[in-house]
């Protein structure tokens, strides 16, 4: 073994275990590694940042670009209607939602699909009664299951694919992916789906609490012609729709009655009462609409909650007198009101302290105003769905047909699929870059040298031929059980994205002892680094499953296993059939 060999694998050593005790920033580990391999001249200085201009870094930025229009338009919040009329058991609605967010993770990374899927989630746990350790779970491992089927399901699959065309010349399809992944997404999704109820049944502290309890938001919405509420009386509203109705306007008049009599008609307008996430889920599904704002479009306006304060000039003002609103464009949209005295239009609301104002507009111009009136910001929001919110998504997919057809790269395609977002006001990249995750990205494009370097060092060959030694490698399932065993081995203690880049080397040198194909090999590699369900910290995904739905660390352990040791002899099974 030479130095470079030796050092490299140290290095890697190092890095493994700093990124698994999560002591320092992973972003800070990678660069630091980044500079540590140049040191010891484990490739040259024009390839110390060549990961940055990799097209894979590049397609996951675009990505996870779309992915922030996607969440917006909220598309899938949807299903949360249908389940909330449908009462379906909760295994079938576990079931459900795990099959739409591994369908989503097929054509974007696994977290922009669980974050597409996990305000649906939410809402569907609330209106059914079902505990979220029974749906919060189920949604993380079926992202990482659906991110296996295709290219572009995940950054590990891309990396795959670079190191296949490198050792082939020749790359994985989109959706050369699917003859293992798809069929061990269904088996994973069902078993998920029937283990959930089982091993996290309903307690006392599932029991949620009253609405009243969270924040609560009053504002004026306009019944569209297509609305659910439709032909609802207003006494039905707050069991059907989590909705309190304050005033129901019809052409600029109040109607008058009781609520058990009155009845809500296309074109009416309503005062009502309710939390922001059902307010959010019924203009995504264009059961009650605002009133837009006037003069900006909706990618260029900013959100804002802001509170009034015992000094501000505002206490005592009605809505309809905020010159210093008005004259700066910026509009109210929504309301929380300390006061329980509702009466008259939205405009005609009294502003007392402590009363907490939405506010949508440009952020200079809401932050001068909040200056000037002496009230105080609490935190920025995401803008509202749109109504019209199939249109990213039929963008989105037309830059994966694009890419599906082989007619250009996915980093081309989705390049397009980012520029149409932006001419129609869908995404403003400015605010979009300062959104992403970037120390992921960091962390990608700084450990692709150090991946290339495993491969042009001789190291994977080192490797390769260590444990070659120690199981037959002649036999191409004894190697690709034990690549997609250390793959497995991996992925719970550092991301896919860097188990690809490690083990891809190692699988393509496997292959060439054996005299093998790469392809099964570099296959079990992406099936191994998405296949990761034993620990919280593994993978973003199971970070935030497990924060929000209050699991401990060995309910991982309980639920992961059998879908670990379920998944690892099918994927095994099918790369046998369909790769050899």
């Amino acid at each position: 073994m030479t130095f470079e060999q030796a050092s490299l694998l140290i290095l890697l050593l190092a890095m493994l275990v700093l990124f698994s005790l999560e002591r320092f920033r992973i972003e800070v580990i990678a660069i630091a590694g980044l500079l540590a391999g140049y040191a010891l001249r484990l490739y040259s200085t024009e390839q110390v940042f060549s990961g940055f201009a990799s097209p894979v870094v590049i397609t996951v930025v675009e990505i996870l670009l779309i992915v922030q229009v996607l969440a917006r338009a909220r598309l899938f919040d949807q299903l949360a209607d249908f389940f909330v009329r449908a009462r379906f058991s909760n295994t079938a609605v576990i079931a459900t939602l795990s099959g739409a967010a591994g369908f989503i993770s097929i054509f974007m990374n696994d977290i922009g699909a669980f974050s597409i899927a996990l305000p649906a989630t939410l809402r569907v746990s609330a209106a059914l009664a079902i505990p979220k350790r029974q749906l919060i779970m189920p949604i993380s491992f079926a992202a990482l299951l659906g991110g296996i089927v295709s290219l572009i399901g995940t950054p590990a699959n891309m990396l795959v694919s670079n190191a296949l065309a490198e050792a082939s010349g020749t790359g994985f399809r989109l959706f050369d992916f699917a003859y293992v992944g798809l069929p061990v997404a269904i088996v994973g999704i069902v078993m998920t789906a029937w283990l959930a109820p089982r091993l996290f049944p309903k307690e006392e502290s599932d029991t949620p609490e009253p609405t009243s309890s969270s924040r609560r938001r009053i504002t004026e919405r306009r019944v569209p012609a297509a609305s659910l509420l439709i032909g609802t009386r207003l006494s039905d509203l707050p069991d059907r729709f989590s909705l309190q109705p304050h005033s129901l306007i019809r052409d600029e008049k109040f109607l008058f009655g009781t609520p058990d009599k009155l009845v809500v008609e296309a074109g009416d307008l309503l005062l009502v009462e309710a939390d922001h996430t059902v307010l959010e889920g019924l203009q995504s599904g264009g059961t009650l609409l605002p009133q837009r704002h006037p003069s900006l479009a909706l990618a260029d306006l900013d959100y804002v909650e802001a509170v009034v304060m015992p000094e501000s000039t505002l206490v005592g003002s009605r809505l309809h007198s905020l010159e210093v609103f008005s004259s700066r464009d910026i509009a109210v949209s929504a309301l929380s009101m300390r006061s329980p005295r509702i009466e008259g239009r939205f405009a005609d609301l009294q502003l007392s302290i402590g009363d907490i104002l939405v506010l949508e507009g440009e952020q200079e111009a809401i932050a001068e105003a909040l200056d000037e009136c002496e009230c105080l910001p609490l935190a920025a929001q995401r803008p509202p769905p749109k109504s019209a919110s199939w249109q990213p998504f039929a963008i989105f997919a037309a830059g994966v047909a694009a890419t599906g057809f082989e007619l250009v790269t996915p980093d081309i395609a989705f390049a397009g699929v980012v520029l149409v977002l932006a001419l129609l006001n869908y995404l403003n990249i400015r605010k979009a870059m300062a959104d992403l995750n970037w120390p992921i990205i960091i962390m990608l494009g700084a450990m692709i040298p150090i991946g290339s370097a495993v491969a042009t060092t001789g190291t994977a060959q080192v490797i390769a031929a260590a444990l070659g030694s120690m199981v037959l490698l002649t036999e191409p399932t004894v190697g690709i059980a034990l690549v997609l065993f250390l793959s497995m081995l991996l992925t719970p203690f550092v991301n896919n994205a860097t188990v690809a880049i490690v083990m891809s080397p190692i699988a393509v040198a496997f292959a060439a002892t054996g005299h093998h194909s790469p392809s099964a090999y570099l296959i079990a590699v992406a099936a191994g680094a998405s296949l990761d369900f034993l620990t919280p910290f593994g993978h973003h995904n199971n970070t935030l499953a497990m924060g929000i739905g209050s699991y401990r660390f060995s309910d991982f352990l309980r639920a992961g296993a059998p879908l670990t040791l379920v998944s690892y002899g099918l994927a095994l099974l099918l790369i046998y059939l369909f790769w050899l």
